[in-house]
């Protein structure tokens, strides 16, 4: 029995995942021809300015792509951009029919289908569309919203829900596998936060040290209210190294502020947690992922402000001891509890990851 669609699109969406962190801005893609239930092509696009997923597949397939179908896990794009539009060569290489997993929300890349379709092309979008959207979850969120970043809270956990003993101590909660982990999960966001007390108690680097290099290397950013890091600390000490800004307060003390801004580091002064998301996405920020400490994850979670959670849990208890992960959660009665959908599950070593979204992330069909 040959592939099916559903079995390409499973394949292509895998093919996606390698562009993680080197494609940025744009979305990863990944194509499969399909010819009589055989993969003639694949492609993927792996680094920003390269040919796009579609094309790859399409130059791999040659001539056996004239009446093929295409499966792509985004719509394929219709302007000219750093590359060529992906329809234009979907067109010229005669495929017959093309799936796609979700739409393109992008202003200027959308309507590929559109296009396709005026040209005769049997179009239909839809297949595996949970799985794509999620891959692709902080570029549909950013091309769907605008007033902050795609937020990602990773949390490290006993399996009672502890993220350091009672004694304060988290190093190391997880294991190394879950650690190497989260250097790969670094590399594809804009920017990785942690709360001020971390930075001061933990002096973390907040650095891609880990099999994929960053096409932007992530800046690093310190909710600190009183602006209160010190000129010792590293993400100070390297501030002009690594891009490094710190999002402060309204009541941060002037002098404290002009001592990070002397040391190279960019200070923000918003009048709430969600204002100073909001200039992070001024700035450029498209996706953050947090990392600690429990104040700030708490924060963000009670306000509404988290869009994925990265859940790492070990297999150690800590005790009631020890310092919880979701501290002063409100009651929320069963039938009425927020739910979320999980994306992933899979162990680390002997720590398991569990990935949930706030809600899913599908642009119009």
């Amino acid at each position: 029995m040959g592939l099916s669609e559903s079995d390409a699109m499973r394949r292509a969406l895998e093919l996606a995942r390698s562009g993680w962190g080197r494609v940025a801005p744009n979305p990863m893609v990944g194509a499969v021809a399909l010819r009589e239930g055989v993969a003639v092509g694949e492609g993927a696009h792996v680094e920003y300015g390269r040919a796009h997923a579609e094309v790859v597949a399409l130059a791999a397939a040659g001539a056996a792509a004239r009446g093929a179908t295409l499966v792509v896990s985004l719509e394929p794009c219709a302007h000219h951009g750093k590359t060529p539009p992906c329809t234009e060569a979907i067109l010229a290489a005669a495929v017959s029919r093309v799936v796609a997993a979700v739409r393109d929300p992008d202003r200027e890349a959308r309507g590929g289908l559109e296009v396709l379709a005026r040209a005769g092309v049997d179009v239909t979008v839809g297949l595996r569309q949970e799985e794509a959207a999620a891959l692709n979850a902080a570029f549909l969120f950013s091309r769907l919203h605008d007033e902050r970043p795609f937020v990602a809270l990773k949390l490290a956990t006993s399996v009672d829900g502890r993220i350091a003993d009672a004694a304060g101590e988290s190093r190391w909660v997880s294991g190394e596998a879950a650690r190497e982990y989260v250097h790969w999960l670094r590399a594809g966001f804009d920017a990785i936060g942690v709360g001020g007390t971390t930075a001061l108690m933990d002096n973390p680097q907040l650095t891609v040290r880990g099999p994929v290099i960053p096409r932007r290397p992530p800046v690093r950013v310190v909710f600190d209210r009183r602006a209160m890091l010190n000129p010792g600390v590293t993400l100070v000490r390297t501030a002009r190294e690594v891009p490094t800004w710190v999002v402060a307060s309204l009541e941060a003390p002037v002098p404290s502020v002009t001592a990070l801004e002397q040391n190279g580091v960019r200070v923000f002064r918003p009048d709430s947690l969600a204002a100073g998301l909001r200039l992070l996405r001024e700035a450029g920020i498209h996706s953050l992922l947090c990392e600690g400490g429990g104040a700030l994850g708490m924060r963000l979670l009670a306000d509404g402000l988290v869009d994925r959670l990265y859940w790492v849990q070990a297999p150690v208890w800590l005790g009631e001891g020890g310092v919880a992960a979701f501290p002063g959660v409100p009651n929320a009665p069963l039938p009425a509890a927020p739910r979320w959908t999980p994306v992933e599950r899979r162990a680390l070593g002997l720590d398991t990851l569990l990935v949930l979204d706030k809600q899913p992330c599908l642009p119009g069909s």
